[in-house]
This record gives structure tokens, C-alpha cells and sequence, in this order.
């Protein structure tokens, strides 16, 4: 079980789950699951999450544990949104962790709106550990949320994704290790009225936050093959799409690299190229 699993790693994702649980716990006592998934239902539905050959997941966040602030004071985030959505992002994902990454729902909700003009559904990006937070992404106009097994057991991801699929929610399944994409893989096919499963493999070590992208190529043979796999973290350019692409990933979810770059538009539309381009020249097996 992934919540029995030491190690100094993940202390993080301890530390994050454990305030994600206080988080649901303050929010019950303002609203009642009932009325949340009422309100949840009541919401438009989202943009579908569109696969290609190769997608890029853009991500809206103003502060990294790692880098530090992302965005400056007079930061614009619905024209970053929206330079996401001229840019070809099949979705964009968005911060909503407020201690670590200055997040919030109001950030996924300003977001939600925008992207509904290029039919293009937002994801709650958080250390979720309660379908309560599946509703309030629903309801703030996600389409998809992020499960990040390492720090949840069976049961916990079991009934994260049975709620997900009752609001017709896309999932990226996250995982850091050969032991995660198995667990990942044990899930099998989308459950009934799910939009999609993903697979994504985070290749930021665990034990002290660092990057490695070595670990996307390790990881690779053990990616479940019935899952769009989705490299995550320390993507940079054109470059690291285009090695990702061509050792079987499908999708790459970038943000401190768009979060800075002085035209997000232009360089997402340049990864999603090197991707595409990278698919095609893949031989086939």
C-alpha cells in the first residue's frame, strides 16, 4: 500500500495530504456534500478532454516548491489562459493548492471560463484525497481532475475515480515509480461514464524535490499500454518534448517552462509540433 510505503521523500506528500484533508474538513463545515453535489451537477459541462497524436497540458501555477514564484505581482492569469488556448493545449491545468503553490478555486474557475471558447476543459491540479474535492472541481468548471497515487491507497483512488465518473471528469493518474504504474495499470479500462484515463509518470525524485528525466526513459517499459502516458516535470522545450515523444509518451504536461516563457503561445505550439513530429518518426513496433 502506497500510504505504508517511508521514505524522506515522502514527507512532502504527507505533509500535503494532511492539510488537503483539513482543507475538506473546513470546507464541509461551509457546505454540505449534498448541496456541493447538487451545485457540482448543476454546472455546465466542461469542454471533453480531445486526445491527438501528441497533447500538451498547460499548466497555470504561480509558485513552485522547487523554483520559488512563477509569476510577478502584476501577473495577467486569463491572458496566460488564454495564450494556453491559442496556443493548442488539449487542456490546461491549474494550481489550486494554496500553501505550497499559491493556488485556489477561484484561480480554476477564472480559468474555466476562458478555455470554454476554445472547447478546451480545465484540470484541477491538487493532492487530492476526498471525492468532496472532485465535487468542488466540477462545480468551479473542470473537466478533469489529477489523482496522485503514491499518497492515497487502493480504496482512496477507487473512490476518487468512481466520482470523477460521476461528474463525467477526465483523470490523470500520477505516479513516480515502477511500483505506482503498476498499481495504475491494475485499474484497466475507464469506468463507466468517465471522459479518459491518463497515466503520468512524474520524474521529480521524491526524496529532495530534484528533477530527473532520466527516470522517464527507466520508467517507460512499465507504462500500462491501454493508457495515454503523460510525462510530467522538469519539461523544458521542443527538445525534451521530442525525447519524451519518441520513447512511447503521448502527452506532456508543462508549466514553470510556459509559466516563464515570453510568448507561451508560440513555445506551446512548438512542443506540440516536436511531439507530433516525434510520433510519427517513432517506428513501429
Amino acid at each position: 500500500m502506497a500510504a505504508a510505503r517511508q521514505s524522506a521523500g515522502e514527507s512532502f506528500l504527507g505533509r500535503m495530504a494532511k492539510s488537503s484533508r483539513e482543507r475538506v474538513r473546513e470546507a464541509r463545515k461551509r457546505e454540505p456534500e449534498g448541496a456541493l453535489l447538487a451545485r457540482a451537477l448543476a454546472t455546465p459541462p466542461p469542454p471533453p478532454l480531445r486526445l491527438r497524436e501528441f497533447c500538451m497540458i498547460a499548466e497555470l501555477k504561480y509558485r513552485s516548491p522547487a523554483a520559488g514564484m512563477l509569476a510577478a505581482q502584476d501577473f495577467d492569469g486569463e491572458a496566460q489562459v488564454r495564450s494556453y488556448g491559442a496556443g493548442g493545449a488539449s487542456a490546461v491545468s491549474v494550481l489550486t493548492e494554496p500553501d505550497e503553490f499559491r493556488g485556489s478555486l477561484d484561480d480554476l474557475r477564472q480559468a474555466a471560463g476562458p478555455l470554454m471558447a476554445y472547447r478546451i476543459p480545465a484540470m484541477r491540479k491538487d493532492f487530492l484525497t476526498d471525492p468532496y474535492q472532485v465535487l468542488e472541481a466540477r462545480a468551479a468548471g473542470a473537466g478533469g481532475v489529477l489523482v496522485i497515487v503514491t499518497m492515497l491507497d487502493d480504496a482512496e483512488v477507487a473512490d476518487l475515480l468512481a466520482c470523477a465518473a460521476q461528474c463525467g471528469l477526465f483523470v490523470l493518474l500520477e505516479g513516480f515509480d515502477e511500483a505506482d504504474l503498476e498499481r495504475i495499470g491494475g485499474i484497466g479500462a475507464p469506468p463507466d461514464g468517465a471522459a479518459s484515463l491518463l497515466c503520468g509518470v512524474n520524474c521529480r525524485d521524491l526524496r529532495d524535490l530534484a528533477v530527473n528525466r532520466d527516470r522517464f526513459r527507466l520508467l517507460a517499459p512499465y507504462l500500462p499500454p491501454h493508457l495515454p502516458a503523460v510525462a510530467e516535470s522538469g519539461i523544458e522545450g521542443a527538445e525534451d518534448i521530442a525525447a519524451v515523444a519518441s520513447i512511447g509518451y503521448r502527452a506532456a504536461l508543462v508549466g514553470s517552462a510556459l509559466m516563464q516563457a515570453a510568448d507561451a503561445s508560440r513555445a506551446l505550439a512548438a512542443m506540440t509540433a516536436a511531439g507530433t513530429q516525434a510520433v510519427r518518426s517513432r517506428p513501429c513496433l
